[in-house]
């Protein structure tokens, strides 16, 4: 069988004054070939905007035993 790394992917993080300086392992592992080296900006963590809210804003007074009928799960 026949296996052949396709994807290697590190995440750093940087201190301000800091120099990128690749990992040994990483530089060793990569030898003849064609190569395609990507270097981006990891996206911010998102801001959890989940809410039930307007669920909950659009329930009217009127609404009350609306679904009385329906059996409970």
């Amino acid at each position: 069988m026949k296996s052949e790394l396709k994807n290697l992917t590190y995440e750093i993080e940087l201190k301000p004054g800091e120099k990128l300086n690749l990992p040994e392992s990483l530089l060793e592992s990569v030898g003849a070939g064609h190569w395609i080296i990507t270097i981006e900006q990891k996206a911010k963590e998102p801001v959890n905007t989940r809410s039930h809210d307007a669920f909950l804003k659009g329930y009217a007074p009127e609404d009350e035993g609306l679904y009385d009928d329906y059996p409970t799960r």
